[in-house]
């Protein structure tokens, strides 16, 4: 099928457009920059210029579509009033994309991420956080799935707090970025708060599978690790980075330490089943023995 991607030349976006293409599919991708153009195109996708805030552009991307995968977010966590505003703009793509697959039976996913659950480690049947700094994206994803009783076959796939390639990527690379700039290798509180994890391109294929063959209103959890300890986490980054390793106060990561201070394991075993999906890449331990100094 054709694709429309947002989010198609990141991290994680890269990885499902050549898991799509490499999988029979075609792609179109939304790029917001002359250099993301190419990379698209070199990537062997066909480039859509425009960026998460242009409805217009969505709209057109959709339309030429059998399907629509979204992965584009502003991740800009500085301040409470900039991760708002990357809300408010994912919620109105989000809807415009919604709109224009209405009564088409058009695969619709987006990603998600894993929810916390006191206690245990969330399932894919947990409802996603509909309040607090993020809780905007937690109604935008359940508006989505709510598309499936009019005829969208929406699916979310649940991403984890690190989605890693190389050693780089989610909340691990935060940490890797603090590190560098601040000297220290740290984690908050006593560092045994769990994080799930899942390499790049395994969580690709969970994509593919998804857009692929997912029920309408479905949510699936893209975990291959079900929660490292994040002094683990730290412990190899200061190693790799030849720093100390040392608890710091959850305010040294702004807005995110609430977050990054939780435990949050999540398990896959219900997405594992019933689609089939198999992690087979690196751990996050192992992927960030990648950090060079």
């Amino acid at each position: 099928m054709r694709v429309f991607v947002t989010g198609g030349t990141g991290l994680i976006g890269s990885a499902v457009v050549a898991e799509l293409l490499g999988n029979g599919h075609t792609v179109l991708a939304l790029t917001r920059s002359d250099a993301s153009a190419r990379a698209a195109e070199a990537a062997g996708a066909e480039a859509i210029r425009g960026d998460l805030a242009d409805l217009d552009a969505l709209r057109t991307g959709a339309g030429r579509a059998d399907g629509v995968v979204h992965l584009a977010f502003a991740n800009d966590f500085s301040s409470a009033e900039a991760v708002a505003n990357a809300v408010a703009e994912e919620t109105a793509a989000l809807a415009a994309l919604g709109e224009a697959l209405v009564g088409s039976d058009r695969p619709f996913v987006t990603a998600s991420g894993t929810p916390y659950v006191p206690g245990r480690p969330s399932v894919e049947s947990d409802p996603v956080p509909t309040e607090g700094p993020v809780g905007g994206r937690g109604r935008a994803v359940t508006a989505v799935l709510d598309l499936a009783s009019r005829g969208v076959r929406s699916s979310a796939v649940r991403l984890p707090r690190t989605v890693h390639n190389e050693g780089a990527g989610g909340f691990a690379g935060l940490l890797t970025h603090i590190a560098r700039r601040s000297g220290v290798s740290g984690y908050p509180g006593d560092g045994t708060q769990r994080w799930p994890a899942v390499h790049a391109l395994d969580a690709a294929v969970l994509f593919r599978l998804a857009l692929e063959g997912a029920e309408a209103g479905t949510a699936w959890h893209a975990v291959a690790d079900e929660g490292d300890q994040v002094r683990d986490i730290a412990a190899v980054i200061g190693r790799r980075l030849n720093l100390p390793v040392e608890s710091v106060p959850a305010e040294t990561y702004g807005t995110l330490g609430p977050i990054f201070a939780g435990d949050q394991p999540s398990s896959s075993a219900h997405t594992r089943k019933v689609l089939g999906w198999e992690p087979k890449h690196p751990g996050l331990l192992e992927d960030l023995e990648n950090i060079q100094p």
